[in-house]
């Protein structure tokens, strides 16, 4: 089978391409199209859809899925600039808590003479959990997760680690004040038992995801719980992830009683909403016997 490659901004021809197979899946087409036609974008950059603009066709539809002919035609959108999703996490992750702790370790460098004050035991609690968190996102990134993607726009590089390094630093900067004042240490170790049993329960999640596809493979299964009960809350919700990283950070909050800590929560809260209500409604789409009674994000309510 031949197919033409347009370019989907003017229409101009790349040229044609030889596909060996109806089975190929666009991810495969994308690279049988780069080493075909050098001048095209790296596989990584190119969008593939049947109309200058139209939506972009999924990695895992199929040539056949999508009834393409010989003589058809395609259209590249070139993504930009490129990077790794791994990448991006971990300057994500890294950034967070060497900023944290630099608040925590020099408070001269940023509170001057100030800092020469007693440090409270929740000061001290507190980096301990923001050093958790993040060596735990970390690890995750290099050993755990899975990634649909093997890129993502590099401006997203940028964007992603002014909120998340830019969010630490305010909230670092309180709790690690001279002047800061803790809430009552009941009220503190609550919040630090909440904090991590929602950090064990996000692991958990974590890891049953990543049990769901086989390495070096892009299959899509329901997400169901498995003998970890910190799991179950897959019988009620669609992005338990989210959930828990929620509750952490809303525990994480009342712990220091830290008003950077709870708009870094709701911030937080406001966008894995977004991410569930989309993943929700993509589940149900893909699967037609996907469970009803599961919410997206908030069980019961949303």
């Amino acid at each position: 089978m031949e197919l033409e490659v347009l370019d989907a901004r003017n229409s101009k021809s790349y040229g044609k391409v030889q596909v060996s197979s109806s089975s190929l899946s666009i991810s495969e087409l994308r690279v049988v199209i780069h080493k075909s036609l050098k001048q095209t974008p790296h596989a990584d950059r190119i969008s593939l859809r049947l109309e200058p603009r139209g939506k972009s066709l999924k990695d895992t539809d199929s040539v056949k899925s999508l009834n393409l002919g010989n003589g058809d035609k395609v259209y590249i959108k070139d993504l930009g600039p490129q990077i790794g999703w791994k990448t991006v996490f971990l300057a994500e992750y890294a950034g967070p808590l060497i900023v944290y702790l630099l608040f925590y370790f020099r408070p001269e460098l940023v509170y001057g003479k100030a800092a020469g004050n007693a440090i409270s035991l929740t000061t001290h609690i507190a980096a301990g959990c923001y050093t958790v968190h993040y060596v735990k996102r970390l690890l995750e990134t290099i050993f755990v997760h899975r990634f649909s993607h093997n890129t993502m726009p590099l401006r997203n590089l940028f964007k992603n680690c002014s909120y998340y390094w830019g969010f630490t630093a305010y909230v670092s900067y309180h709790v690690n004040h001279p002047l800061y004042t803790s809430p009552c240490m009941c009220t503190v170790w609550a919040a630090l038992g909440a904090f991590a049993l929602c950090e064990l329960g996000n692991f958990s999640i974590h890891i049953a995801l990543r049990n769901l596809r086989p390495p070096g493979t892009k299959v899509r299964k329901i997400p169901v719980a498995d003998s970890n009960p910190l799991t179950k809350l897959f019988n009620l919700v669609s992005c338990p992830n989210y959930t828990y990283e929620i509750g952490a950070w809303v525990s994480f909050s009342a712990m220091t009683s830290c008003l950077p800590a709870y708009l870094f929560a709701l911030a937080g809260a406001f966008q894995m909403t977004v991410w569930a209500l989309a993943k929700h409604r993509n589940y149900r789409k893909e699967f037609k016997d996907y469970p009803r009674g599961r919410r997206a994000i908030f069980p019961f309510v949303l």
